[in-house]
């Protein structure tokens, strides 16, 4: 049996007809920039994410750039972010001058500790970005307790967690203004890249319009230095598809996370996922832990099981972050996470016995 990382045919295929009749309907109209189709997706959005406004733009990644630019973050300041995050969180941060401040993870949960936020607080802090890994909620009560004490903005990368929850809050309604990403991977992906922001906020939100289209309110005016970021009128007519399944489709994931838990539970010295209280999981990413890692995972590729590491290289022990001059051992949780994480198959679509045969499979490495 051969059993990949990820198929996305599964979503895709069941749905090819209704995704070619809305890139018709694009086609048709003949407007393909900041259309009908994106101030739909960005209501029904807004809606799924339980805010007042959603503004679409281009990736994952410009969103937390224009979050952050939002709220006139810049040289001089300093962000709060988890220290085992995919590295466009700290990106999004530098590129506009300012630094990231890594905070650890709790080892079970792997979201950021809100423990260990206060002492990384300073006058130069402006914001706090928690990250919704692997699919988890964050803590998010603590950590507004915090940011509201100290003033600070809560902006969410809920990129991995659409439609995870805090005591029945979902991700991108917390956080003064928030980011996500529809690459196509993601619990709801485009057939493209993609991205958006949530708030309550209406003047921030007004400001990231003007902001993802050159700075421009109004053709050939422009108000402000803004870019090019703006979520594709096809796109959002896919993701407008697609949004009213992600709730079956993650119902699918979590039942697969389950049957893996149940499976997987007291083989050799893995280390599955655990579930902060109050919160909720979508499994955007199934994650183990063993210390054998890469023997297991090339035991597997011999086995025709894909698996993918998130992320073999924390972000600050990558090339690209040397001129803050951390070293080895500053980052302890999240050096060992990267040492010995490994990603199982799990996306909607994935049989019962697939999921068995990884187990199955597994479970012989370790006899």
């Amino acid at each position: 049996m051969k059993v990949p990382y990820l198929d996305l045919n599964h979503q895709n295929l069941p749905i090819k007809n209704e995704l070619i009749n809305a890139a018709r309907s694009v086609i048709d109209s003949s407007w393909y920039i900041l259309g009908s189709k994106v101030e739909q997706f960005e209501k029904e959005y807004a809606e799924f994410s339980k805010v007042k406004y959603c503004k679409g733009v281009a990736n994952g990644l410009d969103a937390i750039i224009l979050a952050l630019k939002s709220l006139n973050i810049g040289p001089g300041d300093e962000v709060i972010v988890p220290s085992n995050t995919y590295i466009a969180t700290w990106l999004a941060v530098s590129s506009l001058g300012a630094q990231p401040i890594p905070v650890e993870p709790r080892i079970g949960t792997y979201n950021i500790n809100p423990d260990l936020i206060e002492a990384k607080i300073n006058t130069r802090t402006k914001a706090i970005i928690p990250v919704h890994l692997y699919g988890q909620c964050c803590e998010m009560e603590a950590i507004m307790n915090i940011a509201n004490r100290f003033n600070l903005a809560v902006i969410e990368d809920n990129a991995q967690s659409q439609g995870a929850m805090y005591k029945q809050e979902v991700t991108g309604s917390f956080g003064k203004i928030n980011a996500t990403s529809f690459y196509p991977g993601k619990n709801i992906g485009a057939l493209g890249d993609g991205g958006a922001l949530t708030s309550n906020d209406e003047a921030l939100m007004h400001q990231v319009g003007v902001l993802r289209n050159y700075g421009s309110e109004r053709k050939y005016f422009n108000e402000v230095q803004g870019v090019n970021s703006r979520l594709d009128e096809i796109q959002a007519a896919f993701l407008s598809v697609k949004l009213p399944l992600v709730n079956r489709w993650n119902m699918e994931r979590v039942a697969l996370a389950k049957r893996y838990q149940d499976k997987l539970r007291g083989v050799g010295d893995l280390i599955l996922p655990t579930v902060a209280q109050y919160a909720t999981h979508v499994y955007h990413i199934y994650m183990i832990r063993t210390a054998r890692r890469d023997n297991l995972q090339e035991y597997l590729r011999m086995h025709e099981i894909g698996t993918l590491i998130h992320y073999p290289v924390p972000p600050h022990m990558q090339k690209a972050y040397q001129s803050l001059n951390f070293k080895a051992g500053d980052f302890p949780i999240a050096e060992i996470i990267a040492k010995t994480c490994l990603s199982l198959p799990l996306y909607p679509g994935l049989k019962e016995a697939e999921v068995d045969f990884v187990c199955d499979t597994i479970k012989k490495f370790f006899s």
